[in-house]
C-alpha cells in the first residue's frame, strides 16, 4: 500500500506509452486524445507547473505529441531532459552502441518480417508486437550482440527489447527532475506500467512520494486519463487512490 502526498505538495511524473497514451501497434501510431492536452494544462496550473513526462522516447517526440502541455520532459530513460517549455535539452554523457551492434540489430529485424527497429540517441529498440513468435529469437540475437559491451544492457518492454547505456534509468530521471524548480520541494507521484518504470516508482517512494502501477490501480491508460481528468475537475485526489497499491 502507498499513501499519496497532499496534492498541494505533490508533483506528477507520468510515463507515456501505456500510461498517458494507449499502446499502439508501432511507436508512430500512437494517438493523443483530443481532450488530453487541455487536462494536462489544467493540472500544470493546479500543481504549480510540476507536471512531467518520463519516458524512453526522445524528448523531441514528446514535444511533438504534447507540445508544452507538460512542463518538463525526461526522455531516453533520463538520458535527455528538457526542464521547462522551450528550455535547452540537457544530455547526460553516455556512450552510443557501436556501429557493428546497430547493423547486427537491423539484420536481426530484417530476418523477422513484421518486426521493427527503432533508433534512439544512445541505443535502440526492437519491436515485435506484429510478430510475437519472434520475441525469443530477437532477445537471444540482441543479447549476443551486446554480450561483450559491458556499458549496455538489454531491457524488456511491451513487446519490445531495448538496448540502453547502463547507469541511466527512470529513477535517475526522477531525481534530476525533482532537483529543479518547480519540482524541488515537492513529493513525486510517479505513474508507470512497464518494467522500465519500476525504477521511477522506487525512486518516487524513496523520496517520500508515491509510485502507482497502472495495471493494478487504473487498469490501463484510459483509466489513467479518467483519473487525471477527475483531479483537474475536482482539485483533489480521487478517494479510491488516496491509499493505492503500487504493484
Amino acid at each position: 500500500m502507498v499513501t499519496l502526498p497532499p496534492i498541494e505538495r505533490a508533483a506528477l511524473l507520468l510515463d507515456l506509452d501505456g500510461t498517458l497514451l494507449d499502446i499502439a501497434p508501432t511507436p508512430d501510431a500512437v494517438v493523443v486524445p483530443a481532450e488530453l492536452p487541455g487536462v494536462l494544462y489544467e493540472l500544470r496550473e493546479m500543481f504549480g507547473d510540476a507536471v512531467a513526462v518520463v519516458t524512453g522516447r526522445p524528448v523531441e517526440t514528446i514535444d511533438r505529441l504534447l507540445g508544452d502541455a507538460v512542463f518538463a520532459v525526461a526522455g531516453e530513460h533520463g538520458g535527455a531532459v528538457r526542464h521547462a517549455p522551450g528550455a535547452a535539452l540537457e544530455r547526460a554523457v553516455l556512450p552510443a552502441p557501436p556501429a557493428s551492434v546497430i547493423e547486427g540489430a537491423k539484420r536481426l529485424v530484417a530476418g523477422h518480417p513484421g518486426a521493427l527497429y527503432e533508433p534512439k540517441a544512445r541505443g535502440f529498440a526492437l519491436h515485435y508486437r506484429a510478430v510475437p513468435e519472434a520475441g525469443q529469437a530477437l532477445r537471444e540475437g540482441v543479447a549476443a550482440l551486446i554480450a561483450s559491451e559491458a556499458t549496455f544492457e538489454l531491457l524488456q518492454g511491451h513487446m519490445i527489447w531495448e538496448v540502453r547505456p547502463r547507469g541511466v534509468h527512470k529513477g535517475t530521471a526522477v531525481a534530476v527532475l525533482m532537483g529543479r524548480a518547480p519540482f524541488a520541494g515537492r513529493l513525486p507521484v510517479f505513474l508507470g506500467d512497464d518494467v522500465t518504470d519500476e525504477d521511477g516508482i522506487d525512486a518516487a517512494a524513496a523520496m517520500g512520494g508515491a509510485g502507482l502501477w497502472v495495471p493494478d490501480v487504473f487498469g490501463d491508460a484510459a483509466g489513467v486519463r479518467a483519473w487525471l481528468n477527475d483531479i483537474a475537475v475536482s482539485g483533489v485526489w480521487p478517494r479510491d487512490t488516496l491509499h493505492a497499491g503500487s504493484g
